[in-house]
């Protein structure tokens, strides 16, 4: 039997990354304001207290969580981006682990992304914490 010979897809850089976190940001926005009304129009006054908070990043993460698990964000889709992991899909606790360290990598100045500018993978802190891998998939072939 012959080997699978399909070449390893190449890592994603960081600009495209950026690309796509722009735009998963502008649907995150609309995701939790839509969640917001959820809370708000039944309570009849604004809610501002932690556990809004957590709901909300609950939320955040559960977006992600599912999209993940899909293989692909809508900005991943549009930048051509793909998730690999050791299982795919990617596992539950994977994408947990990913949310909270892609989370917590923003606060000092964005170290946890600037990484991958020094890494020949280039993996962010995210990715190395959750056993994951951003690639570029292949334009699709488009048919005459």
């Amino acid at each position: 039997m012959k080997a699978n010979t399909t070449p390893a897809l190449p890592p994603c850089g960081l600009a495209r990354r950026f690309a796509a976190i722009l735009y998963d940001g502008l649907l995150l926005v609309g995701v939790l304001m839509m969640a917001t009304l959820i809370i708000v129009i039944p309570a009849g006054s604004e809610v501002i207290n932690v556990a809004f908070q957590l709901y909300l990043l609950v939320v955040a993460w559960g977006y992600f969580a599912i999209c993940w698990r899909g293989g692909q964000t809508l900005g991943m889709k549009a930048w051509r981006i793909g998730i690999e992991g050791s299982t795919q899909p990617i596992d539950w606790l994977s994408t947990v682990v990913r949310f909270a360290v892609a989370t917590i990598a923003w606060l000092p100045a964005g170290l946890g992304y600037w990484w991958a500018v020094f890494r020949h993978d280039k993996s962010c802190w995210h990715d190395l914490a959750s056993g994951t891998r951003l690639v570029v998939l292949p334009k699709p072939v488009k048919k005459p």
